[in-house]
């Protein structure tokens, strides 16, 4: 079974549904393939962003700082429920459609899923700074990945293509915000859900191949 997920480096409930949605497919219990797709939730937001993700939020949203930190304080909460501990403090906001490229290079090299998880980690709990080449390319010598080809990949934007097709096919699909997984291709779960929500939506597509295939063979 293949589940896509658009997500975005950045994106604090992508990192949480990430999680939910690991122990949910712990809970079904069954293969389940799974590939990330870039979504940029503010493309336009500079690499070297100069202020604070609390000041940045508040800009964006038009929000009282006061507010905003209600909000964040909210999120890490939610985030150490699921064993995560959000460090906003140090977290440098950036630009991410390099962090995307790198992905998509990762996933060239079957390490996809290493690389998304490292660089959430990176972003949201070490306060490493994800939006400039030779920072990337130190987090993707991490997990074993040539660090001069990362480099060169990511100077000559090879998978920029990639990271528009991904996001071109999140506005074909109608995804406003991440995360966001396709289950099967045709099932949409939005948000950060409860893993039993992930668990039942895998088990209902399975039960639903398995139908198909009796009908099938009844022919």
């Amino acid at each position: 079974m293949k589940v896509d997920i658009w997500s975005d480096v950045q994106c604090p409930w992508c990192y949480i549904g990430k999680r939910k949605f690991e122990a949910g497919v712990a809970q079904f219990g069954d293969d389940v393939e799974v590939e990330y797709h870039s979504f940029e939730l503010a493309p336009d937001t500079p690499v070297d962003y100069e202020g604070s993700p609390l000041e940045y939020l508040s800009e964006r949203k038009g929000l009282p700082v006061a507010q905003v930190h209600e909000m964040l304080d909210r999120v890490t909460g939610i985030a150490a429920s699921v064993g995560l501990d959000f460090d906003y403090g140090h977290v440098h906001q950036t630009n991410t459609v390099k962090a995307h490229e790198l992905i998509h290079f990762a996933k060239s090299k079957g390490r996809q899923l290493d690389m998304k998880e490292r660089l959430l980690k990176a972003y949201f709990v070490e306060g490493r700074h994800v939006g400039h080449i030779a920072g990337l390319a130190d987090l993707a010598a991490e997990i074993g990945l040539d660090r001069a080809e990362v480099v060169a990949a990511l100077e000559a934007e090879t998978f920029l293509g990639d990271v528009k097709a991904d996001v071109a096919q999140a506005a074909a699909y109608g995804i406003r915000g991440v995360p966001f997984f396709v289950i099967d291709g045709k099932y949409g779960v939005s948000g950060a859900q409860e893993p039993g929500t992930f668990t039942e939506v895998l088990q209902q597509v399975r039960a639903e191949r398995e139908q198909a295939s009796a009908a099938g063979l009844a022919k």
